[in-house]
């Protein structure tokens, strides 16, 4: 399939490593011009900063001219276990929430301006099934990934009538510095005879959580996002898409 996205201009917002570093790669294959933006340059495409900070974002959109796509792959989480939720404190929400949800609001507001300017083009957010089903794992991470899987829905109503779509896109079990925190959190509330290795520990958590039984690569999200900016996808709006081996299945 041709997706036809030669020489078009992409941001790819958290993409030192991981799906994010994927979906840059993705893109660059299919001929487009990506710029990256992280607080690590582990890249030359990459230009460092803080998403949490709206200037540094401006800046960095500014910088770029012309832009036709924009990708939010930024996550974090806790840090600690949070089941029950009550393991945490609400300290423990704040920044969570600023990097996981504002990080993506101010992104939105430093891009909008130019992709309505173009007439066209899409932005999306990198979300979580963790975000569909109230995931007790780390709840400050669960309920930024719902409220931006909400935000996608609101920004994708207002941008339509300027032909830019907004869509969201959501990864299930992968294999990723995240996921490997979230192990470590966990292993840390066993007593030292019940703990796993994380291979272990992975192994069977798939098999609970996914009817495929296997794990996502992150690959498989940059062909979505890539699929999601061309044309093919020209009426996929406000879309929440999950990759998930059948994690998530709604009735």
């Amino acid at each position: 399939m041709n997706l036809n996205l030669q020489g078009q201009s992409v941001a790819v917002i958290g993409c030192a490593r991981g799906i994010g570093r994927a979906i840059a790669e993705g893109f660059a294959a299919e001929g487009c011009n990506v710029r990256g933006f992280d607080r690590e340059k582990t890249a030359d495409f990459i230009t460092t900063g803080d998403v949490t900070n709206l200037e540094a974002v401006k800046s960095f959109a500014a910088d770029m001219g012309t832009v036709d796509h924009v990708v939010f792959c930024v996550g974090i989480g806790s840090g600690k276990f949070g089941f029950p939720f009550w393991n945490l404190e609400p300290s423990d929400w704040s920044r969570v929430l600023e990097v996981n949800l504002i990080g993506a609001v101010n992104v939105a507001h430093a891009f909008a301006p130019k992709l309505i300017e173009s007439g066209a083009g899409s932005m999306l957010f990198l979300v979580s099934v963790a975000g569909q089903m109230g995931s007790q794992t780390d709840p400050p991470y669960s309920a930024s990934k719902a409220a931006l899987i909400n935000f996608t829905q609101c920004a994708a109503k207002d941008l339509g009538p300027h032909n830019v779509r907004v869509n969201a896109l959501a990864p299930g079990m992968v294999k990723t510095e995240l996921n490997q925190s979230i192990w470590a959190a966990g292993q840390k509330k066993l007593p030292e005879e019940q703990r796993v290795s994380f291979d272990d520990w992975a192994a069977e958590k798939i098999k609970k959580v996914s009817h495929l039984g296997r794990w996502q690569m992150p690959e498989e999200y940059a062909a979505m996002a890539t699929f999601l900016a061309s044309d093919h996808a020209k009426n996929i709006t406000g879309q929440t898409i999950n990759i998930d081996g059948g994690q998530v299945m709604h009735a």
